[in-house]
């Protein structure tokens, strides 16, 4: 289903708009069951401590409109000390549900692999997969560049080291080397290879929360600018709010009691179609009625033109207004407004060639 939904929504933008896959997981709590199949003590990276649950490991698809659920798996534990319960005896092992059980304690490496690799054998198109620290780890570039994907994720300073101009530096000690770029929010950018020689542009973000602190973006695909490695890894947000919308509005792993994996599993499969059906609404409901791209050009000229003449209108009456005010002031506002101009990208600057402040 998800499958045939991405095709459709493919159709709707251009081809060279960037669609990206994003892996995440989030924990189901069941702190007060007991006897729950394959239940398992797992840790929950929000909250900082080990709860009775699953950790729901889910793969969606986006394009920087529209955000898809792809797949997921309902993950116990890989150490049989953490669960509480195992499977059941009763199931057939020739079926999916077995399957599925077995799969659930796999790794959750090995299983967001699974998930990737499953996806694209739907026909599943994305030029990137985006994932938090957890999951940017070498092992996990290297089995995903395999499938023929590149990463764009988060990493954090453990103790992994990089090699620069043939030397190795911790993150904090390849900063060094970066020049400011951006002083508002990009440092700069390099390029090096990690410890098993894996080519990566790393690139060096201040921390909006925390403007001491330095955040590292990874790219295996070091063809990308910084702004565009920025730009894209934004798109990893969409997998929260779809997290939250669907514990909070469709009350996933809330509004059933079963001690059964099946009907877990199944009662996830129905959130996620909830939430596919609402998207495939909210598309048809939103994006403009055209056959294919029909005049597609047409109504982007429009929009360029409407932007100009707003933009000429607008500067016409702020100078009007300036030219009123105390010639201490104005002179000021007249110094800021130029630097502005000339801060801008150069079609802005070309409206305004002929600006000048007398009236």
């Amino acid at each position: 289903m998800a499958a045939k939904v991405i095709s459709v929504f493919d159709k709707l933008t251009r081809p060279e708009r960037i669609k990206v896959l994003v892996l995440d997981d989030s924990v189901i709590k069941r702190n007060r069951s007991k006897a729950v199949e394959l239940l398992a003590r797992v840790y929950d990276h929000v909250e900082h401590k080990f709860q009775k649950g699953f950790t729901l490991l889910t793969l969606g698809w986006s394009d920087g409109y529209s955000f898809i659920p792809v797949a997921f798996n309902m993950l116990s534990s890989a150490k049989q000390e953490n669960r509480y319960q195992e499977v059941s005896g009763k199931v057939d092992h020739r079926t999916n549900g077995y399957k599925a059980r077995k799969e659930s304690l796999m790794s959750k490496t090995d299983a967001a692999v699974l998930l990737i690799r499953r996806a694209l054998d739907f026909g599943i198109a994305a030029d990137y997969v985006l994932m938090d620290t957890w999951f940017t780890t070498e092992p996990m570039l290297k089995a995903i560049l395999e499938e023929g994907l590149h990463v764009i994720g988060m990493v954090k300073q453990l103790k992994q080291v990089y090699f620069y101009r043939g030397k190795a530096y911790t993150l904090p000690q390849l900063q060094k080397f970066v020049k400011n770029e951006n002083a508002d929010s990009i440092f700069g950018s390099l390029v090096v290879t990690t410890k098993n020689g894996i080519p990566v542009k790393l690139v060096f973000v201040r921390n909006r929360n925390k403007k001491s602190e330095c955040l590292y973006l990874l790219s295996t695909d070091c063809s990308l600018t910084c702004t565009e490695i920025v730009r894209v890894y934004g798109n990893r947000w969409s997998i929260e709010c779809f997290f939250k919308a669907c514990k909070s509005l469709m009350k996933l792993g809330t509004e059933f009691q079963s001690r059964s994996y099946d009907a877990m599993v199944s009662h996830t499969t129905i959130v996620f179609t909830r939430y596919i059906l609402l998207e495939w609404i909210r598309r048809n409901e939103n994006d403009q009625k055209t056959y294919g791209e029909l005049f597609y050009m047409f109504c982007d000229d429009i929009q360029d033109m409407d932007l100009t003449n707003a933009l000429q209108s607008l500067m016409a009456l702020f100078v009007d207004t300036v030219t009123k005010i105390s010639t201490e002031i104005t002179d000021l506002v007249k110094s800021k407004v130029t630097d502005w101009i000339m801060s801008q990208a150069s079609f802005i600057q070309a409206l305004f060639k002929d600006f000048c402040w007398e009236s």
